[in-house]
């Protein structure tokens, strides 16, 4: 039996009509259950899901109205198709009222019944995709909810509605936790390819041997396990947006499949001698150095360049502090309104109620360094919310320990003047060596970076970094 096959209860008290149109229906691929009685239909409902729900109106005992709104009940999705025998305008607007998709009245071709049936079903499929697709949209990934008012964050925001309506492959670098999917999504959702899906894939969450058969699909028979044919991630993305992230944890062998479909927008299920075309924005992400891996061997060099037509750099939590207290905020409302628990540990409902963030919490988060980032944040407020016991404002004590004792090991922002007084030139060439060292560190080397960070030009911090090794010298 085909698992796409419709599950149909007719509801008929005239045993031989009943049984002529289940069989005409089983012959057109439906399975079909049958009852004589509203009854007997509520007990099939109470049990199983039905697609389809045909029932006659007039019925000893429980009428079909009443089976109507039984299965409506239980299954909102249900199909109902209702048959009269008096034709009446009033029975089948009742009947649509109540929520039936369709009617027939008798006598009626089984033509006329099959065409009832087949438009229904259609429609409940375009319902289907409509509402998968508006809630996409509702998730209002749209740039304003990426958030951040910080100079980096606009100059982000301003690429990202450049990038957007392009069809060119984005390569999303960052440390993990900076929202590289939330950027995707932000991207795709900007694009002239919105109404159309988002497919997100994990490259570094699957095992070698199963990312290709996720990636491009397989057909039946094709390893060990491969009872049925299968769609890749590739294809359903097809005039979508495909997010491969940490990209950088893929096989030689599957970097060249993907290198063909953004060179020939072609490919081959696993097993398959079929070529298989597709229309389909790639954004890739990665934490991880592409670059080096390149020069190590370990990253295709063509399949680089094909990924990073457009970079776009997320920049890490501890670059843009500024931004800290309205993320907080924001998260705050987020979180307030879920289950939190009581003075005795029990768990109470969740009451939207205004939440704010004492100034020593917040001086706590902002001298941290974030290495888990947003995500890394994010966490932190929720366990604070749910540890604050229902207050309206999270204290310093609410917060993680790592967070607390990273706050209370920061040196203070003191000086102290020896009586001879200090060396000017030295103390400030000192200074400056540790910011470009720190800089470079946090770049792994990366001089263009580094600068950026710096608010230098790149020449300036190679002129800096060539006097101050001669001054070390």
């Amino acid at each position: 039996m085909s698992e796409n096959a419709k599950h149909l209860l007719i509801v008929e008290d005239e045993a031989p009509l009943r049984a002529a149109i289940a069989e005409q229906l089983t012959d057109r691929g439906f399975v079909v259950e049958q009852a004589g009685t509203g009854e007997e239909a509520l007990e099939r409902l109470a049990d199983f899901a039905f697609d389809v729900v045909l029932t006659d109106l007039r019925l000893p005992g429980i009428d079909g109205n009443k089976v109507l709104e039984g299965a409506l009940e239980r299954y909102p999705d249900v199909i109902g198709i209702v048959i009269t025998g008096y034709g009446t305008v009033k029975d089948a607007v009742d009947a649509i009222k109540r929520g039936a998709a369709d009617f027939v009245t008798k006598p009626f071709q089984f033509d006329e019944l099959l065409h009832v049936l087949t438009a229904a079903l259609e429609q409940r499929r375009l319902k289907s995709e409509n509402a998968y697709l508006r809630s996409q949209l509702e998730e209002r990934y749209r740039f304003e909810g990426i958030i951040g008012r910080s100079r980096t964050m606009a100059n982000l925001f301003q690429l990202l509605e450049t990038v957007a309506v392009t069809g060119s492959t984005i390569l999303i670098t960052g440390e993990t936790g900076t929202g590289k999917e939330l950027v995707a999504r932000a991207i795709h959702h900007n694009s002239p390819r919105r109404m159309h899906r988002f497919v997100a894939l994990n490259c570094g969450a699957l095992p070698e041997s199963l990312l290709e058969a996720e990636l491009f699909g397989h057909v039946r028979g094709a390893f060990t396990g491969a009872v049925g044919s299968r769609q890749g991630r590739v294809e359903q993305a097809h005039r979508g947006t495909l997010f491969l992230d940490e990209v950088g944890n893929m096989s030689q062998a599957v970097q060249m499949k993907l290198l063909r479909v953004l060179q020939e927008r072609e490919f081959e299920r696993i097993g398959d001698s079929n070529t298989v075309k597709v229309d389909v924005r790639v954004i890739a992400a990665t934490n991880s150095d592409l670059q080096r891996m390149v020069g190590d061997g370990r990253f295709r060099e063509d399949l680089y360049y094909r990924l990073n037509v457009i970079p776009v750099e997320l920049p890490p939590l501890r670059d843009r502090k500024e931004d800290i207290p309205l993320l907080v905020q924001h998260f705050l409302d987020k979180f307030a309104g879920e289950p939190h628990a009581d003075g005795n540990g029990s768990a109470r409902p969740g009451v939207a109620r205004p939440m704010t963030m004492s100034q020593e919490a917040l001086r706590d988060l902002m001298a941290y360094s974030w290495p888990g980032n947003v995500r890394q944040l994010e966490n932190a407020v929720e366990r604070a919310v749910a540890l604050s016991l229902g207050r309206s404002q999270i204290e310093a004590a609410d917060l993680p320990p790592e967070i607390r004792q990273a706050s209370a090991a920061a040196p203070a922002p003191e000086l102290a003047f020896p009586d001879e007084g200090l060396d000017f030139d030295a103390y400030v060439r000192n200074i400056e060596r540790e910011l470009i060292r720190r800089s470079l560190e946090r770049t792994r080397g990366n001089k263009g970076r580094a600068a950026r960070l710096l608010n230098l030009k790149r020449t300036t911090l190679v002129e800096k970094l060539k006097r101050l090794e001669r001054e070390g010298n």
